[in-house]
């Protein structure tokens, strides 16, 4: 992005695409780390006399306006991070659109309404797609992709336009990117990797291309109680995945036979129910080996936890990615918070820690901890897992091809 303000951004329209998929309660915005995320850049522009035009999406809309998912709210947020106004179109490509954008000055910014209230946003036909991203195109001179959260989907606002305007990477995602190679290109070592959340499924391609790579693999939350059942273990009524209980045996025997540390908790936190409601937790701590069958896993144990946090010291590269257990109920929070004051350590010794992004950055922030102590926390947890997986972002690769 250093070029395009280099060349002169000034008067100019500078469309960019954020990431601004904050979670709301209503209204309310209940995290706003990514719109926090994405000021850098639009400050940037906005000295520098551009005038910046922000297109977003939040949640899933169905093609159509919604509601309950309007940017309203956070391009309110973002006026206040900014310190300046921050005008806000009612449709994203429409007449609202066109006079909001027409109306800008150097170095003013408007927020487009969420670009999924339009089907051609995630078109899976190139000339829908393409279509929609032709009146986007219409409403910028330039392009910067600075949601990195996105840049793993070929949509219209990430892709297409790319391929119509004058591009650069923003310098969040140019930042993410630049993490992500050091995890991938020579990692300095020890290197570990903790993995967590609800569903192996999502982690599979990490784990097999981690495992050639890693010195450690941590595995946590639900997801290691498939692992647990490739071990012949019984997991009650814990989440289980029994279509990928032969892959997760053939991990661990290809982690014993490369020399990867895969480790698994030895003991878990279990109650009888998902928390929820009015509903008291009554977690205990029983044996991993040992679940009852009326119980369900919601955390790793205490055990676990000061192993895993024993496992991490010395690292000179971490990355973390997925809770270790059901971090929004204090009952079940010990396990992703010994992990999460471990990469704090790791970052005070020198070394790399860094937050993957989703529901890890989300359980940093509930837990208190300063940002700062980490060495990066990812906007992206979805295009983290991907690059990581190795492969080919599109939102990344079409701003790298300039043929």
């Amino acid at each position: 992005m250093a070029d395009l303000v280099a060349q002169g951004v000034a008067g100019k329209r500078v469309l960019v695409r954020s990431d601004l998929n904050v979670p709301l309660d209503g209204s309310t915005i209940t995290d706003d780390g990514r719109i926090r995320a994405s000021v850098p850049t639009i400050r940037t522009l906005a000295e520098a006399g551009a005038r910046v035009v922000v297109t977003a999406h939040l949640g899933r809309p169905k093609g159509a306006p919604d509601p309950a998912y309007s940017l309203r709210p956070v391009a309110a947020r973002l006026g206040e991070l900014l310190g300046q106004e921050v005008a806000f179109a009612g449709d994203t490509v429409g007449e609202s659109a066109h006079e909001t954008v027409q109306a800008l000055e150097d170095g003013q910014v408007a927020v487009l309404e969420n670009v999924r209230f339009n089907a051609g946003e995630t078109s899976k036909d190139d000339a829908e797609r393409g279509a929609f991203a032709d009146r986007l195109a219409a409403l910028g001179d330039a392009f910067v992709s600075d949601g990195f959260g996105v840049v793993h989907r070929k949509q219209a606002s990430v892709y297409d336009v790319a391929q119509r305007l004058p591009h650069a990477l923003g310098g969040l995602v140019q930042a993410e990117v630049d993490v992500l190679r050091r995890l991938t290109e020579e990692p300095e070592r020890p290197y570990v990797v903790v993995l967590g959340g609800s569903k192996v499924s999502d982690k599979l391609g990490v784990i097999d291309n981690l495992l050639g790579k890693a010195d450690k693999l941590l595995i946590g939350g639900g997801m290691v109680f498939t692992f647990l059942k490739a071990q012949g273990y019984e997991v009650g009524k814990s989440l289980l995945e029994e279509d990928q209980v032969d892959v997760c045996r053939e991990y661990l025997q290809r982690a014993a036979e490369s020399g990867v540390q895969l480790i698994l908790p030895t003991d878990v936190v279990v109650d009888t129910a998902f928390p929820s409601g009015d509903r008291t937790p009554e977690p205990r701590v029983v044996a991993a080996s040992e679940i009852p069958s009326d119980a369900l896993g919601l955390d790793i144990g205490p055990d676990s936890a000061r192993a895993f946090a024993g496992a991490l010291v010395g690292a000179r590269t971490v990355f973390w990615n997925g809770p270790m257990g059901v971090f929004e109920v204090a009952a079940f929070a010990d396990g992703t918070r010994a992990v999460a004051q471990a990469l704090t350590e790791v970052t005070a010794d020198g070394g790399l820690s860094v937050v993957g992004g989703g529901d890890s950055a989300a359980a940093v922030r509930t837990l208190g901890f300063d940002e700062a102590a980490f060495g990066h926390i990812s906007t992206g947890g979805g295009a983290s897992l991907e690059y990581l997986e190795g492969k080919v972002l599109p939102g990344i690769q079409v701003l790298e091809d300039d043929e």
